[in-house]
């Protein structure tokens, strides 16, 4: 009966939201002059009156000069200069000037919640992923966005467009109200997933894995052929590998366990992930591989940097099916051949099936961004609504910070983006004797703002024919994982959850490499669940459970 309510309410908040869109309409103009975003005495947004005009799909440009302050991450290797093209153009086409705080990627999460905490942090904070703005939404610190998307046209019509109301419904807090807007993806697939040396796969005749049983009879194959290999590696301290399989045995696990809640359709409540069936399956499933030789316990437990790494073993063909993204099928082609392999083939393949079928991860989001409430404030918070809509969701705004300006940095035609032969990315191999690369010396393709949102077609525009391949095949073979009732916590509730769940959740990654590994035998597992409930487990899916409970009952 709780399923059946959820649901229901589900069904009238995407009916509701469904008539809202259209009453705006997927190209409404938002026309509107300054103001910042005050409330009324209901505590409702107020309606804002702007200057300047916002049409989905449309150039966006302030009437006025604008400055907007933003929280720039900054990777080591992709260094910021002044001498970035990137916002300049943006200033050219929309007239704002973005004002940057600057943060190392090394403990960028940190440093964020200190300034957001401190009230120092700057009005757009960008690199956000969904669940991350709970404690600031909580705490009043960040500005609710749902109170102000009819500012917002560009992304009001893709979530219709791409059907993705009903996910950014799901982001809706306690109070009802969603306080950051997601990168939104036409088409989602998992980022990280199994590639395999589909050469030597064949060379052995094993099957392309289809499923994790697939996998283990190729992986035995190959260690037949290479005796002094560990075949298979994930390189990510086990969490990646762990968090794509998991979906397969009815769990979820790794990067992918978040709090730890796990829907149990039959009792119509959440029970905790690591205790479950599921979990110990998948557990015990890696535990084979590891006392057939099959697993490479080093890559499970040491991240990819410094000696010993996966791709030094790729190379030198002591693994041959490991964890990873688009870029590491270039990543670790040039360490073969570097090596002297040349006749090589790396494929990408659909995370494989298993006794929970053939799921993967949710649909899914990418990052977004939050606006900290004294961005409200701003006499000009109308026009910095309008521009992050822009910036986030419009196609040419997406269109400019993948590939830079047409005609001056790339030609398209037919669909087909072609870089200019002077300019070079050289972390996608493209033109990479050109003598300017777009990434590092004009700022383009930059790892804040790119890849966030993105259709399908210019996700595919610069990857390989490969990737392409993989989007098709997790798009035909597989079945994302419905997503799960929504169950926000208050502030309070927060506070108390971060205090059980977090050395909750360091037992089970504890326990989970001691299984894994041999470090600890699997018929532990019932002492391994008592030491759970010991550490307040009850208490913690009690908090949860209730969170479901009022959130459902809100929406019937």
């Amino acid at each position: 009966m709780a399923r059946a309510g959820n649901l229901a309410g589900r069904r009238m908040r995407k009916a509701r939201a469904a008539g809202a869109l259209t009453l705006v309409g997927a190209l409404a103009l938002a026309a509107c002059s300054g103001g910042g975003g005050d409330t009324n005495a209901d505590g409702e947004a107020a309606e804002l009156e702007c200057s300047s005009e916002a049409v989905a799909d449309q150039p966006w440009k302030a009437a006025e000069p604008r400055e907007f302050s933003l929280l720039w991450t900054d990777w080591a290797d992709y260094p910021i200069t002044d001498t970035w093209e990137f916002f300049d153009e943006i200033e050219k086409r929309t007239n704002v000037k973005l004002k940057l705080t600057n943060i190392p990627f090394s403990d960028a999460t940190e440093k964020r919640s200190l300034l957001i905490s401190a009230g120092d942090a700057p009005q757009i904070i960008p690199l956000v992923y969904t669940g991350e703005e709970r404690q600031f939404a909580a705490s009043g610190a960040v500005v609710p966005l749902s109170d102000y998307i009819d500012y917002m046209p560009n992304f009001k019509k893709y979530t219709e467009e791409w059907d993705l109301v009903d996910m950014v419904d799901d982001l809706r807090q306690e109070d009802g109200k969603y306080y950051m807007t997601p990168g939104l993806q036409e088409v989602s697939v998992p980022v990280f997933t199994l590639i395999i040396r589909k050469d030597v796969f064949d060379e052995v005749g094993a099957p392309e894995p289809d499923t994790w049983e697939d996998l283990q009879e190729g992986l035995a194959l190959i260690k037949e052929k290479y005796p002094d290999s560990y075949p298979l590696a994930d390189g990510f301290e086990a969490w990646s590998m762990i968090n794509y399989a998991a979906h397969a045995f009815g769990t979820v696990g790794g990067w992918g366990f978040g709090d730890g809640a796990w829907w149990d359709e039959e009792k119509g409540e959440f029970v905790y992930a690591a205790t479950t069936d599921g979990y110990k399956d998948m557990v015990t499933y890696f535990r084979g591989l590891h006392d057939a030789g099959l697993l490479d316990a080093e890559s499970f437990t040491a991240s990819n940097d410094g000696g010993g790494t996966v791709v030094e073993k790729v190379a030198a063909e002591k693994v041959f099916a490991f964890s990873g993204g688009s870029w590491t099928v270039q990543e670790f082609g040039t360490a073969l051949e570097a090596a002297g392999v040349t006749d090589y083939e790396l494929v990408q393949i659909a995370p494989p099936a298993g006794p929970a079928g053939n799921n993967v991860e949710p649909r899914n989001f990418w990052n977004g961004f939050m606006l900290t409430a004294d961005a409200a404030k701003d006499e000009n918070f109308c026009d910095l609504l309008h521009f992050t809509d822009w910036l986030y969701y419009n196609p040419e705004a997406r269109e400019l910070i993948q590939w830079g300006v047409e005609g001056k940095h790339f030609t398209k035609e037919g669909g087909k983006y072609t870089l200019n032969p002077e300019f070079s990315l050289k972390n996608l191999n493209m033109n990479p004797d050109a003598p300017v690369d777009l990434k590092k010396d004009l700022g383009y393709a930059n790892d804040v703002f790119a890849g966030s949102t993105e259709s399908r077609e210019l996700k595919e525009s610069y990857n390989v024919p490969a990737f392409v391949q993989y989007i098709d095949d997790v798009q035909t073979k597989r079945e994302p994982r419905e997503p799960f009732p929504p169950h926000p916590l208050d502030e309070a509730e927060l506070e108390q959850s971060s205090l059980l769940g977090t050395p909750l959740k360091d037992t089970v990654d504890t326990a989970t490499l001691e299984f894994i590994l041999g470090q600890r035998p699997l018929s532990d597992w019932d002492a391994y669940v008592a030491q759970l409930e010991g550490q307040g487990l009850q208490s913690y899916m009690d908090l949860i459970n209730g969170a479901y409970k009022r959130a459902a009952e809100g929406q019937d």
